[in-house]
């Protein structure tokens, strides 16, 4: 793989388009036209790990991608400064990594589904154990494929959300850059081969890939499988270095962490003369939450230089398709032992506490009902009561697809394109739990 063709600035849908010229770069406009979409500002209101908030504010997926997206600007100005003067060609597009780093972060989560990791895994449980199984026959009869149902990912989501032209949409989606979207990309290979039950895109987006990997002149390594982009790894590291460390932020205002286990876990990524400086200021602070935040920012510095030394050291590597892993599991062993620690606690004390088990129970039982009720009226549109709840689904989502496979999609738009609380409400409205009054 090549900068040159890696760095491309053209458009998905707009590739014969000649556009007028803007004093913001093409990536930059990639990252202001997802902050003023509809589906970005639907993020506030879906849930990251713990409950929305109360009387305690958590992040959300919204304050999340947009933490991602600073840090992934971070590691992407670090990373193209060391690649310009390594490569000092003036044609390259160093100096703009690190927008195309920020916007991919900005928009990494925007095809999850509400209610957490819960509503994946209800989506999976529905098609696998559920009454989906038995649409298995159908769809694979009409050349559907039946694995991207049972290993529904919230990234290969992503992808479609943003390049699918739904109804009454213009061709290309969000028109991002190439750049952009392959940024994005995380599991570059279809459902049919995912060993991790992870995967990048659907059937549906197999071609749009396809087309962006030809395009970039990302690796083909045979059997549906690519390489991966080059700044996947980038904004894979800001997503690992945020949520881990924000996730443990939370649990202490939560208090399911205690003042001193959360200190314990944060200053153990520090050794030395910085240790010591760290500690001095910790002194001069007496607010607990001010001591936290200060530990997490000094951290997130550290692991941003960490993850770019990485990148640069295996820079060779990467743009060969060779590069094993992930950039966090590189880094310094006293990084990466904290990190692992934090790691540990999370999955032992914040993954499994009340408040995030509440959010999963409740989650997997709504999004299954929902799921149920929905695809039963796609698949049988001529009874009376789906043909009310059809009228429903908002007109850019094609419940009318001539095959199986595309209707089932459309129930998956529209449910992973909720809100916590609008899917609470129309799951309350459609099961009778909250009638209007007559």
């Amino acid at each position: 793989m090549d900068w040159t063709s890696l760095l491309s600035g053209k458009r998905l849908g707009l590739e014969n388009y000649h556009e007028r010229k803007h004093e913001r770069t093409y990536f930059q406009r990639d990252y202001d036209r997802l902050v003023f979409s509809s589906p970005f500002r639907r993020l506030q209101n879906k849930t990251q790990v713990f409950p929305l908030p109360g009387s305690i504010f958590v992040h959300n997926r919204l304050t999340h991608s947009l933490e991602v997206s600073c840090v992934g600007r971070s590691l992407g100005d670090h990373v193209g400064k060391v690649l310009a003067q390594e490569y000092p060609s003036a044609s390259l597009n160093f100096p703009e990594i690190g927008s195309i780093v920020s916007a991919a972060c900005l928009a990494h989560d925007m095809g999850n589904p509400p209610f957490g990791h819960s509503g994946e895994r209800a989506i999976q449980a529905y098609f696998r154990d559920g009454n989906g199984k038995e649409l298995r026959g159908k769809v694979e009869a009409e050349g559907g494929r039946w694995d991207d149902f049972l290993h529904f990912e919230g990234n290969a989501n992503t992808l479609r959300l943003l390049t699918h032209q739904f109804i009454g949409r213009r061709k290309g989606g969000f028109a991002l850059t190439y750049c952009t979207l392959a940024s994005i990309v995380k599991y570059p290979y279809p459902s049919t081969i995912t060993t991790n039950g992870k995967l990048g895109f659907f059937q549906s987006e197999e071609e749009t890939y396809h087309r962006i990997a030809v395009e970039l002149g990302i690796t083909d390594e045979g059997g549906g499988r690519f390489a991966r982009y080059p700044l996947v790894y980038l904004v894979e590291a800001a997503d690992d270095i945020c949520y881990q460390l924000m996730d443990i932020e939370d649990a202490h205002k939560l208090r399911i962490l205690g003042d001193e286990e959360t200190i314990e876990l944060l200053l153990a990524f520090f050794e030395g003369e910085r240790l010591e400086h760290t500690k001095g200021v910790m002194r001069m602070v007496g607010d607990m939450n001010e001591r936290i935040a200060y530990l997490r920012s000094g951290i997130v510095g550290m692991l941003v230089d960490a993850c770019a030394e990485v990148f640069m050291e295996n820079e060779a590597d990467i743009r060969g398709g060779r590069f094993e892993g992930s950039l966090i599991q590189r880094i310094t062993p006293t990084l990466r032992q904290a990190y692992a620690a934090c790691s540990d606690r999370a999955y032992k004390k914040i993954y499994c506490a009340k408040e995030v088990l509440d959010v999963e129970l409740a989650g997997y039982h709504i999004f299954s009902q929902l799921i149920d009720i929905l695809t039963e009226a796609v698949t049988k549109p001529e009874h009376a009561y789906s043909k009310l709840l059809l009228q429903r689904i908002p007109e850019q989502y094609d419940v009318h697809a001539t095959d199986t496979y595309g209707r089932l999609q459309c129930v998956l738009d529209y449910i992973s394109g909720m809100t916590d609380v609008y899917a609470l409400d129309l799951y309350r409205k459609i099961t009778g739990m909250s009638l209007p009054a007559v």
